[in-house]
């Protein structure tokens, strides 16, 4: 496993920062957390990779706040192209 960042998907929407840092920091050392409003996912990164395989293998799959959770590593925002956006003169 590569990397310290976690995604999270499937969160209820009423789940906040707050509530899922307490979640991961019962498996380790919590560094950052973002939930993306209105979107039901945010992210966790851990102090360690062991910490964050050690979170992931313990919540995923799991319930929390009545909806079952999906974690898995955090991939890199893919770049975005403004090929769409181009003028035509």
């Amino acid at each position: 496993m590569e990397g310290s960042k976690l995604y999270v998907g499937n969160l209820s929407y009423s789940v906040n920062n707050e509530q899922l840092k307490e979640l991961f920091a019962v498996h380790g050392e919590v560094k950052e957390v973002n939930v993306i409003d209105g979107k039901g996912f945010g992210f966790v990164e851990m102090e360690s990779q062991a910490d964050a395989e050690k979170a992931k293998n313990a919540l995923n799959g799991t319930d929390f706040k009545g909806r079952t959770i999906k974690i898995d590593i955090a991939r890199p925002p893919k770049p975005r192209s403004n090929k769409n956006f181009s003028k035509r003169y």
